[in-house]
């Protein structure tokens, strides 16, 4: 998914080549879950004719500022890109568009033609992205309540240990918080991390000094060197964790050979190195990466603009399919009665702020939970009926 470093690339690209330039033609995709809040007619008035002055960005956030307002803004969500037709721009897994497809795509959201005959598009194959027309886009959520940016907006020392020396949370679930520290998604925090050598469960509160100050000095550098190449993963460091994170457990190196495991931190799945990353403490937590109840119970507000995973797959039209056709847990287990319900997927985008689900690497399923699952319910089950024997046998000796 795409994180500051590929945002800002997407910035850049649009900076470099339409700032200066008027918008003569606007298509808008009528899909009212990626357009949100005002109609396709509505966003094309708004925007004709209007010159395009600057491109910012904030966190995973970037709004085109026109000569006069409204602003579009675009929230990339899972797989969200600015293609501009002739000009390269980096693309990333999940949003590649090939070049052989027709222009502009058929998962193109807003379209824009400028007066030079220059074409932007931005596309969205997973339909989590939000685009919106703002008067000022700095001054509502999501970008209102994000967090001082990590390229453009560093703590300093001090402050930056300071802050961690007072959270009680997770480093890795720490770093995804939008509100926290904004364009730190889960590749980047995997490297940042590794770099630093910090276990990702380490409490941050318990960082030394040399600790924080090592995390604070491995943000900037991961950012900037994935942003001076563009935001090009082939061209990132050979000795970046980034580059195994995808690989099956048991076949993930780096570093000569250290092996690479992998746990949930954060509610992500989560790619570190045990020799180098030692978790420091009196922590209860286990290498499985199962939290205890303790610190299950704990709710952390991570990043956002990422799926509850599934074992389906999205339709162009949003709807989840499973890969036999059918509709995705159709005949799986039924949710618990006593569960309410987080929202729809739609729902858990619509802001920077919120519990995230891993979607760089969606777990695999471990079949030693499943027999514990059923194991458990076939317990269940036999304490119902053995309450439901005893109960009859006390209503018959009643009865006598």
């Amino acid at each position: 998914m795409p994180e500051l470093p590929e945002v800002e690339a997407a910035r850049r690209a649009v900076e470099y080549n339409c700032v200066g330039k008027r918008i003569t033609k606007c298509v808008v995709a009528d899909d009212s879950k990626v357009i949100h809040g005002v109609s396709p007619s509505d966003f094309q008035a708004s925007v004709l004719g209007k010159l395009i002055v600057a491109a910012h960005r904030k966190g995973k956030n970037m709004w085109l500022q026109l000569d006069s307002p409204p602003f579009p803004s675009f929230q990339f969500g899972m797989a969200g890109a600015i293609y501009i037709k002739g000009a390269a721009v980096t693309n990333y897994k999940r949003s590649a568009v090939k070049d052989e497809d027709e222009w502009p795509s058929k998962y193109s959201k807003i379209f824009i033609e400028l007066d030079d005959g220059l074409e932007l598009s931005f596309t969205d194959k997973r339909r989590f992205a939000k685009v919106r027309l703002l008067k000022d886009p700095t001054s509502v959520p999501p970008i209102s309540e994000l967090g001082p940016d990590a390229l453009f907006e560093p703590m300093t020392l001090e402050k930056f240990t300071e802050s961690l020396h007072k959270k009680k949370t997770e480093i890795k679930a720490l770093l995804l918080d939008q509100s926290f520290i904004s364009g730190i998604g889960n590749w980047v925090a995997d490297e940042v991390l590794y770099q630093a050598r910090i276990h990702p469960r380490q409490v941050a509160s318990s960082l030394s000094n040399e600790s924080c100050s090592n995390l604070s000095k491995c943000i900037k550098e991961v950012i900037e060197k994935a942003i001076e190449v563009g935001a090009e993963s082939s061209q990132y460091p050979t000795n970046w964790i980034f580059h195994s994170r995808e690989k099956k457990p048991g076949k993930a190196f780096v570093d000569a050979g250290k092996k690479i495991d992998f746990i949930t931190a954060g509610g992500r799945t989560t790619a570190y190195v045990p020799e180098l990353q030692k978790l420091s403490g009196s922590l209860d937590v286990k290498e499985t990466g199962k939290p205890n109840k303790r610190q299950a119970s704990k709710k952390v507000r991570v990043d956002d603009d990422t799926e509850k995973p599934t074992n389906g797959e999205v339709d162009d039209l949003g709807s989840v399919k499973s890969k036999k056709g059918t509709k995705a847990g159709a005949k799986g287990r039924k949710p618990s009665k006593k569960k309410k319900s987080g929202g729809s997927d739609e729902d858990k985008d619509s802001s920077d702020v919120g519990t995230d689900y891993d979607s760089d690497q969606v777990e695999k399923k471990n079949p030693g939970n499943v027999a514990s699952r059923k194991q458990a319910g076939g317990e269940k089950q036999s304490n119902r009926r053995v309450q439901s024997n005893q109960t009859s046998w006390s209503a018959k000796r009643k009865a006598k």
